[in-house]
Formats: structure tokens, C-alpha cells, sequence
């Protein structure tokens, strides 16, 4: 059995890992109530092989430990979660875990669907592990997936157990270490060029030390990544939310909690947002909810406003054209010919199917027009028609705050990609520290675009990692 190396701390973790030679030393310090362990190892050269520390037992971080493993077989790998392991990936899809999305192909185009990262991106990062290369991965060890309509990736069993699993399986077969309910509170660097790390448990009253070659933190949005990578030398951008519903000032909408409209253009204009920077529109189905709007188009467009909609506490308007496909001269045309064909029907009981509303979404927009329930559409103006045509085509709500979208919450911000090369996903700052996922300031949108993050982060850094833990080992072996 693999000792674990240099610096491991926690007597129990040492009966489970590890075997002491007679030539090893311990020690032990008291601090108070709290109890601080350290055992230093003997320095053999079998129990000198190099250690890698993941911190977060996310997508990216166990993805990134399992390759990191793979290439390196003696490289002892150990993951340390705070929580359960791979909770996200639990909790994504509404349980079914949206692992990719299958449409994407041009590397481009998949970069676009990242707000922060679009740029950086478009390089090297989904050419060396990309979603074809995902499935592939998932594929080969035992996972049947399926393709939606929308391009989104889910394990054919439509359980996120299923990933889980395999996940988990993969790693205790390759050898790697998953502890979990531990946090990873700091972490420097010695005179060796090498990182001792500060590890607590939070249940009990206890501290431990580990020294560590390689450390790739993948914490996901918590503050403890940002926490880490700031003792390490990196800045940080302000985390703000991203990835979540409007709410909407206007009480009449809740009568209209659970329409959908397949296909919307919405706008979003923010007041305090200079006039240079271009507005964000999206195009997509929409839903009302009974405290505003979710749907795929306004959490897009939550992606792409997050720090604009931070900088202005969530309140701005939001323009809605919901029908893009007719221009506002077809719907005046449509609405005179209802009215010929129609006269004696009130207004509020019929329209032109042509619009694909339901009735309750018509009743809501003449409400809007102050209109009387038995308005016949003979007697329908022309200034009535041109009204209802415009807000068809321009409705506009005050948008009075953020809502919580339940399947995913996503962090923007984060370690600037300038300080990371993308290429290994090691720090321009420190040399041997990784980063992948959601601690860095990448964030997609939603439709499988943050988990294809973490794995291609994770992969890249565990690559990476693997080859020059492999190629040291060579050099201790000559």
C-alpha cells in the first residue's frame, strides 16, 4: 500500500495510508484544546514520490485527479472535499446531470458561450480535451449518453448517479484518495519549492499539515479557493452571481405563472451601464414564473449582464418582443383582417392564431391597454390595434431584483485568466500550482457549458501535472 508522503498528519489517516519505518519521526504539539499532529516520513525513495493535494471534490477537481493519476501511476493523489464529493454534478439538471452539450463543434462557437472566457477560450483549451472528448471519455468507461433536441449531454439512465458513480468508481480504482468533511483553510510554500497546506476538520477540534509537490485548486465558487489562491500571489475579480431568474415588478403576472413562450427576444437595458457598451439581447423560450421570468433567455441574458446587473442591484428594464418572427406591420395586417373576419366577437375571446399566444397571455396585454372585457372588435380603433402590435413587439417590465435558478448556481469571477495558462492550467505566478473550474473567472452559460469547463480544466491540469510527476520520477530512478 502507496505510504503517503513527507508531511501527513491525523493518526488515523496514517493507520488507514500509511506504514512508518523505524527511521521515521514524529512529533506532536498542543495548542490550547486544539490538537496539532505532524508526521514526517521516512525519506526512502520509494516514499519520495511526489504528492499531489486537489482541493474540492467537484467535477473538475476529481476529473482532474483521475488523469493526473492515469499518467502518473506513483504520483500519489489525494482529494480533499469539504462536503460530499461531486455534490454539483448531484444536484445539475434537475438531477440528471447535463454533462455536455453535443452541438458545439466549432471550438469558436463553443468559446461564445461563455461570458467571461469567450476570448481566452477560442485557443488550445477545447482543442486538447473538448465535449467529443468528454463523451468519449464517459463513454469508455461504461457511460451510455444521450443527445437532446437542444444539444444538451445527459447520461441515458437520466440520473446524475449514474456520472457520479463512474466518477468515483474510476478514481478509487486508479488509487486516488478522496477525503471528505475536511477544509483546506491555507497553503504556502516551503524553501524546497514545494506547498505545506493547513487542513481542518470542522466537526472536531483538530488541525493537520500536509506537504505537497503539486496542489490544483478546484473549489468551485467558494470562498475558500479565492481564499488560497490569494495567500499564493493571484488578485481576484469580485464574485457576483450569475445564471439566474428576473423578478418583475408587476402583480397581473402572477395570474400568468407557468405560460411559456417558445420563442422570445428579450432586451435588457440597465440605466447606469455606459451608452457605449452594447445592450444584451437573447433570443429563446421564456417562462413566467409567479415572481417574474426564468427560461433559457433570461438566464442567458443573467450570464451575459451579471456584473452590469450587480453594478445596478439587479434593477433595470427588460424589453420583450414576443413575437420575433412577425414584424409590426404583419401584426397590424393580421389584426385588421381578425376584426373584419371577427366583428362581432369581443376582442378579449379571440385573436390571430397566427401570434401563438395562449389566452391568458391576450387578456394580459389588453389589460395593459386598459381595454373593457366586452369591447366588441368591431369597435376595435385603429389606435387600439397599433397599440396592442406595439407591445406584442416591445413590452417592457421593471426588472426589481434576481431570483435563484434552482438546477445550477454559477459564480462570475474569480482568478483572471491572465495569471493561468490555459495550456497546462498551471499559475504564470507559482510554479506547480494548477487551477480548473469554476474558482477561475470562466462561466457559461446554461446547457452543459459550465461542467465542459471543469472537465476540460481538469483534464488540461491533471495532464499537465502527470507528465511532470512522471518525468521527475525518471530522473530519481537514473
Amino acid at each position: 500500500m502507496n505510504t503517503f508522503p513527507r508531511f501527513v498528519l491525523h493518526a488515523q489517516f496514517l493507520s488507514k495510508f500509511s506504514t512508518l519505518s523505524r527511521s521515521s519521526a514524529s512529533f506532536l504539539l498542543s495548542n490550547h484544546k486544539r490538537t496539532y499532529c505532524a508526521v514526517a516520513l521516512s525519506l526512502s525513495t520509494k516514499s519520495a514520490e511526489e504528492t499531489l493535494v486537489v482541493v474540492g471534490g467537484g467535477a473538475a477537481g476529481v476529473y482532474g485527479a483521475i488523469r493526473a493519476k492515469t499518467i502518473a501511476p506513483d504520483l500519489k493523489v489525494l482529494v480533499i472535499e469539504k462536503g460530499k464529493p461531486l455534490s454539483k454534478v448531484k444536484i445539475s439538471g434537475g438531477g440528471r446531470c447535463n454533462v455536455t452539450n453535443g452541438h458545439c463543434s466549432d471550438n469558436v462557437v463553443l468559446a461564445g458561450k461563455y461570458p467571461r472566457g469567450n476570448k481566452e477560450l477560442r485557443g488550445l483549451f477545447f482543442n486538447m480535451h473538448g465535449p467529443i472528448d468528454t463523451m468519449s471519455w464517459f463513454l469508455d468507461h461504461g457511460v451510455e449518453l444521450k443527445t437532446e433536441m437542444d444539444g444538451r449531454v445527459f447520461p441515458a439512465s437520466d440520473s446524475s448517479s449514474t456520472i457520479i458513480e463512474c466518477l468515483l468508481s474510476e478514481a478509487k480504482k486508479r488509487g486516488v484518495i478522496v477525503q471528505t468533511g475536511k477544509t483546506v483553510t491555507s497553503a504556502s510554500t516551503t524553501a524546497d519549492a514545494k506547498f505545506t497546506i493547513k487542513v481542518e476538520k470542522r466537526t472536531v477540534d483538530f488541525v493537520e499539515f500536509v506537504e505537497a509537490d503539486y496542489l490544483m485548486i478546484a473549489s468551485g465558487s467558494s470562498e475558500q479557493g479565492y481564499k488560497l489562491a490569494a495567500q499564493l500571489g493571484h488578485s481576484i475579480v469580485k464574485p457576483v452571481p450569475s445564471l439566474f431568474t428576473f423578478k418583475i415588478d408587476d402583480f397581473q403576472l402572477v395570474e400568468l405563472s407557468g405560460v411559456t413562450f417558445p420563442k422570445v427576444r428579450a432586451k435588457l437595458k440597465l440605466e447606469t451601464v455606459l451608452k457605449s457598451k452594447p445592450e444584451h439581447t437573447q433570443v429563446g423560450p421564456m417562462l413566467v414564473t409567479h415572481w417574474g421570468f426564468s427560461g433559457p433567455v433570461i438566464l442567458r441574458l443573467s450570464a451575459w449582464g451579471a456584473r452590469d446587473l450587480s453594478d445596478t442591484d439587479y434593477k433595470g428594464s427588460l424589453l420583450v418582443d414576443f413575437v420575433p418572427d412577425l414584424h409590426v406591420e404583419d401584426l397590424k395586417t393580421q389584426l385588421i383582417q381578425h376584426k373584419n373576419k371577427f366583428s362581432k366577437q369581443k376582442v378579449i375571446n379571440s385573436f390571430p392564431s397566427e401570434f401563438g399566444l395562449v389566452k391568458r397571455f391576450w387578456r394580459y396585454i389588453l389589460e395593459r391597454q386598459e381595454s373593457t372585457g366586452d369591447l366588441l372588435w368591431a369597435s376595435a380603433s385603429n389606435n387600439l390595434l397599433t397599440s396592442i402590435a406595439s407591445h406584442l413587439k416591445n413590452c417592457t417590465f421593471n426588472v426589481k431584483g434576481k431570483g435563484q435558478f434552482k438546477d445550477e448556481f454559477v459564480t462570475a469571477g474569480g482568478v483572471p485568466l491572465s495569471e493561468v495558462s490555459l495550456n497546462t492550467m498551471q499559475s504564470r505566478i507559482q510554479s506547480h500550482l494548477f487551477f480548473a473550474g469554476e474558482v477561475l473567472n470562466i462561466d457559461g452559460i446554461t446547457g452543459g457549458f459550465n461542467f465542459q469547463n471543469a472537465w476540460s480544466g481538469g483534464y488540461i491540469a491533471g495532464t499537465c501535472i502527470g507528465k511532470i510527476a512522471t518525468a521527475n520520477s525518471k530522473e530519481r530512478a537514473v
